[in-house]
């Protein structure tokens, strides 16, 4: 797997700069034949809002944003409400600050453009539960230490025919297929589908590394090229409005949610990462520590490695996360690292020889797309420059199932399972000093408000109906 970069995007424009940025955006974006630009945010839930502004206001939100109520900061994945000690009520207001840079016209919804926000006050100071500012400021943290971030999230996905019910419970979809698990029947079957979604991705810059059908009934899985900072977590949202628009456009629907059917596996968010310093040296390749990762290299990963536990509650952070991230789903639900280990939360992908400089890469498996993008991306950053600082070292890495293993061995290579519940996850981020330390007082407990009022409503409810009541909001 190449790693190199496809495109960069970094701050949000500044006053000086943003009104040149947005005329440049607005005249790119109508030669395409936009007309109407969705300004979109991910809350605490992992549910993806959006306002939207005509072209001709792109400029104008730009530079003064456009409100949004902090109410949304403590809704529930339900669109129940619940509240933090530092936001809830009817009162106050954030803008949403579009990034011009990050604009992508959208191929499959011919008129309309998506772009990525930051959210501040009305005093123009960044609004300290915005995901997004959270993740830049923690990878521009990495760039002080002279480290640059590449990476890109791997998406799996459900394709099917959504049916609506007469009686207020919606039956279970049609799924587009139902195997063999990666066979070329089922490519021949969503072939009209993959063709567009393809032409797509590639027509707005976008880009694929690789589609192909996944194990699971109705399941398709998708890459696309990496990409560096942010723009790792603003490529998430772009990906998943064309795969559903695509979708759309040919009489389905597409759920990016951790189960769609109860006992099955699972669809995962896993996020490929690498650390590049200022020579263009990925250090993830030609050190001297283990499978060839440099010291930084080896320092974030252990880092990440000793914070996994409490990273759980950001990367799988709904109850239905529960059904998926078990053992033997290749959900990586045990908290170890090891070379093309799809069992271990941490997988070191090294590549094929030659490529090595290149492909070599860390990927977090235990997580899904109930998971805010931005969130999950800061959280894993923080506990990777946690690693660096402290100069953590690698325990031996794993490479069998875990789950293999007797219980007395993985007590001694430190193996530990990750929490099987939200409430298990909830209890480990209560106690990370490093996460809070990370995200601030406000994005922390506001974070945490939302997973107790998650687990609150659903933990304990029998099975299928959990995943129904999340197969749609994902």
């Amino acid at each position: 797997m190449d790693v190199s970069p496809r495109k960069t995007s970094g701050r949000s424009a500044t006053r000086s700069g943003g009104s040149d940025l947005a005329a440049k955006a607005v005249r790119r974006l109508a030669a395409s034949g936009v007309e109407a630009v969705a300004l979109a945010m991910v809350d605490n839930a992992g549910v993806t809002l959006v306002k939207t502004v005509p072209l001709s206001r792109f400029e104008d939100a730009v530079r003064f944003g456009v409100g949004l109520s902090p109410v949304f900061t403590v809704f529930l994945v339900d669109d129940s409400i619940t509240s933090s000690p530092h936001i809830g009520g009817p009162t106050g207001d954030t803008r949403l600050m579009p990034d011009p840079e990050a604009v992508v016209a959208l191929a499959a919804s011919p008129g309309w453009a998506i772009a990525p926000v930051d959210q501040r006050d009305q005093e123009d100071q960044p609004y300290p539960a915005c995901a997004r500012t959270f993740a830049r400021d923690t990878i521009d943290r990495l760039g002080a230490l002279g480290l640059q971030l590449r990476g890109s999230y791997e998406m799996e996905f459900f394709l099917g025919r959504r049916t609506l019910g007469t009686s207020g419970d919606e039956p279970d979809p049609v799924p587009a297929h139902t195997g063999p698990a990666y066979s070329a029947i089922v490519l021949a079957d969503v072939e009209p589908f993959a063709t567009d979604l393809i032409r797509a991705l590639e027509q707005q810059g976008t880009g694929v590394m690789q589609f192909h059908p996944e194990y699971s009934t109705g399941q398709l899985e998708l890459s696309v090229p990496h990409n560096t900072g942010i723009a790792i977590a603003d490529t998430n949202l772009v990906v998943r409005h064309t795969v559903r628009a695509v979708a759309r456009n040919h009489g389905f629907a597409a759920s990016f949610a951790p189960v769609v059917f109860a006992g099955r596996v699972g669809n995962g968010a896993h996020v490929h990462l690498s650390l590049w310093d200022r020579r263009g040296r990925n250090l993830f390749h030609g050190g001297r520590g283990p499978e060839g990762m440099t010291r930084q290299a080896e320092a974030f990963t252990a880092g990440v490695l000793d914070s996994m536990q409490a990273l759980t509650a950001v990367t799988a952070p709904s109850v239905a996360s529960y059904e998926r991230l078990q053992p033997h789903r290749w959900s990586g639900p045990w908290a170890c690292w090891g070379r093309e280990n799809r069992e271990a939360a941490l997988r070191f992908v090294t590549g094929m020889v030659g490529s090595r400089g290149q492909a070599a890469n860390l990927e977090v498996k235990s997580m899904d797309a109930a998971a805010n993008p931005y969130l999950a991306l800061g959280a894993i950053v923080a506990a990777g420059i946690d690693g660096i600082e402290r100069e953590l070292s690698l325990p031996e890495g794993v490479t069998v199932d875990p789950a293999s293993l007797s219980a007395a061995r993985r007590r001694a290579l430190g193996i530990r399972q990750l929490p099987s519940s939200l409430g298990a996850a909830i209890r480990e981020l209560e106690r990370s000093t490093v996460l809070r330390a990370a995200m601030g007082d406000v994005l922390f407990d506001s974070f945490l408000a939302t997973r107790r009022g998650e687990r609150d409503v659903f933990e304990g409810k029998d099975p299928e109906d959990v995943v129904r009541a999340h197969r749609w909001r994902y």
